[in-house]
């Protein structure tokens, strides 16, 4: 699970191992600041994400125009406090120095900067010259004077919210290039000190290391307090908190620069999946339904949930992967200012109907914007989506969300992110679990949001599933798209109605007959309807993922067992006793 080093590491003190990831090395003591050997995946697809959006970043720079919208509040107004021991890191001595002038300063040296500049043209020559030189100062003068010069790119500022020991932060500065600084921050004292030990023990393993070390900058509070005082001066924001994120949302996408990469897991999933519907719309303001798409709605509510976050202060996001994985989903997102975007926000969500009895679902835009010539109106949705009981079987609908409805990947940047990955198996400790993670993300359908599970489909008939290779075979037969999903190996994502989905199950169960249930059931209803759409088994070139042709593997098995989220650290062994539910530990 590590990478290949030469380096000869000094011994650990005594009562320390050391585990090696990537090529960070991490001081660890039994309960202490806590290793989560599971993350690594986590940890893996972040490096790759940031090494793309350092590609994209610097290609964006070279090629457009449009300079970020880095606007902060000066003077009086300014929240960050002149003492801030990571503010030098994070700016020059001139924007620390510029943030801080009041309103009056800034008026008079613009007026002395106008002063000198106006002095500097009228020399020399009678009136008339004079009086030329100073029209041309105001018209030709800007036509004729060399463009602007772009400041150039400044290398990448990284803050990681919760740094636990300190081995994200290790390996953001042992293995990213082109990094101006890490700004590791936990709250906890032990975890501090453990940051200090680690950044220590890896700066004695070479002299690459130890000039790497420099730019992990610790820090010590609250991060919420942390973000709101650097407003937009971080390039890359890493949140990987035990539990919710909920509650530092409002902070991340303040302290984001423009067109910043947030990076957020939550490990909430009881919350999201529908366990405890009243928890998570507290938390993220979406009731999510108990469906066998929970996993990608718990995606859905987190992005829904930053995007309204964002909004409140006038930027919006722009996801590039959004993935579950395993106990946890993670969220990659891009943040931009734009008052003019934000009036989308409500386009892009949309409450779902999801049916008791069957597994069809409906999804109902919360808005809409509609364009007429050069004008757009915002409005709200058309409704209802559905009718007052399911078309299929009869039963009611239960409604959930608000969800996120618009692409959950940015596919160019998947596919970048992929092929890096593939060319770089070394860089990479848990290459196969990231490498089938993104070879199923690339395979999905974008534009189609939540899946269905043709086995829980096939369980409501009481029959037994088609092989999914004959049924996405009729799908595509029957005139529509379909993929797989990331989140479930069982599932399929197709534009296709339920309807169609429900014609198809019909007709293999012509073929495949089942017994009679005694009692009238949704499937009973279901079965009792002939089928509009025949079934066309003929198979076809989509049957088959690109992955399964070529033999990749996509959903990887977990290394060994009890493969899951650790307690939290400082908790005593004994303490997980009889308490199965409890939740584990986060990341480091």
């Amino acid at each position: 699970m590590s990478l290949v080093s030469h380096e000869t590491p000094p011994p650990p003190p005594e009562g320390y191992s050391v585990v090696t990831e990537g090529k960070a090395r991490i001081l660890q003591r039994a309960n202490e600041a806590f290793y989560n050997k599971a993350q690594v995946v986590n940890r893996d697809l972040s490096l790759a994400v940031i090494r793309q959006f350092q590609r994209a970043r610097a290609t964006e720079h070279e090629t457009e125009k449009r300079t970020p919208k880095n606007r902060r509040m000066k003077g009086l107004m300014c929240a960050t406090p002149r003492d801030s021991a990571i503010l030098p890191y994070l700016l020059t001595a001139d924007e620390i120095e510029d943030m801080y002038k009041s309103q009056l300063e800034h008026e008079r040296d613009d007026a002395e900067k106008a002063a000198k500049e106006g002095g500097g043209g009228g020399g020399g020559g009678d009136g008339g010259t004079a009086g030329g030189g100073g029209e041309k100062r105001e018209g030709e003068e800007d036509a004729d004077a060399p463009p602007k010069q772009k400041p150039p790119l400044k290398p990448i500022r990284v803050l990681e919210g919760m740094a636990a020991s300190g081995l994200r932060a290790v390996r953001y500065a042992r293995e990213l290039e082109d990094l101006g600084c890490v700004v590791a921050n936990d709250l906890d004292p032990r975890a501090i000190a453990s940051i200090a030990r680690n950044v220590e023990y890896n700066a004695k393993c070479s002299e690459d290391a130890a000039t790497r070390m420099k730019r992990i900058v610790c820090a010590s509070g609250d991060v919420r307090m942390l973000m709101m005082q650097h407003e937009k001066m971080f390039d890359v924001v890493d949140l990987d908190p035990y539990g919710t994120p909920s509650t530092l949302l409002d902070g991340a996408v303040q302290t984001a620069a423009d067109g910043a990469l947030l990076c957020v897991t939550a490990t909430d999933m009881a919350v999201l999946c529908g366990n405890n519907g009243e928890v998570c719309w507290t938390k993220y303001g979406a009731y999510p339904h108990r469906a066998k798409y929970c996993h990608e709605q718990a995606v859905r509510i987190l992005l829904a949930s930053i995007d309204a976050a964002a909004s409140r202060y006038k930027r919006h996001i722009v996801p590039m992967i959004s993935v579950s994985i395993d106990f946890y989903v993670r969220v990659f997102v891009r943040i931009y200012t734009s008052a003019k975007e934000c009036k989308m926000a409500a386009s892009k969500v949309s409450y779902v109907y999801q049916c008791v009895g069957c597994d069809t679902f409906a999804l109902q835009p919360v808005g809409k914007s509609v364009t007429k010539g050069e004008s757009t109106k915002f409005q709200p949705g058309s409704g209802p989506s559905v009718p007052e009981k399911c078309p299929n079987c009869g039963w009611h609908w239960n409604v959930g969300g608000p969800f996120w409805s618009e692409p959950t990947h940015d596919m160019g940047f998947v596919a970048d992110v992929k092929k890096h990955v593939e060319g770089n198996k070394d860089m990479y400790p848990g290459y196969d679990k990231i490498h089938g993670l993104l070879t199923t993300v690339e395979e999905e359908l974008p534009d189609v949001p939540l899946h269905y599970d043709i086995h829980s489909m096939s369980m409501c008939l009481k029959a037994t599933p088609p092989p999914m290779p004959l049924l996405r075979s009729a799908v595509i037969n029957a005139g529509y798209r379909v993929s797989s999903a990331h989140s479930n190996p069982l599932a399929i994502k197709t534009d296709a109605p339920a309807e169609v989905l429900w014609d198809i199950l019909r007709c293999w169960i012509k073929e495949h007959p089942v017994k009679a249930q005694p009692t009238k059931t949704p499937g009973c209803v279901i079965l009792s309807k002939e089928p509009t759409t025949a079934a066309n088994w003929t198979r076809v070139a989509g049957a088959f993922t690109k992955a399964q042709r070529e033999k990749v593997t996509r959903f990887p098995r977990n290394p060994e067992e009890n493969w899951g989220p650790k307690q939290r650290a400082g908790r005593p062994e004994e303490g997980r006793v009889g308490r199965q539910g409890h939740k584990k530990r986060r990341t480091g």
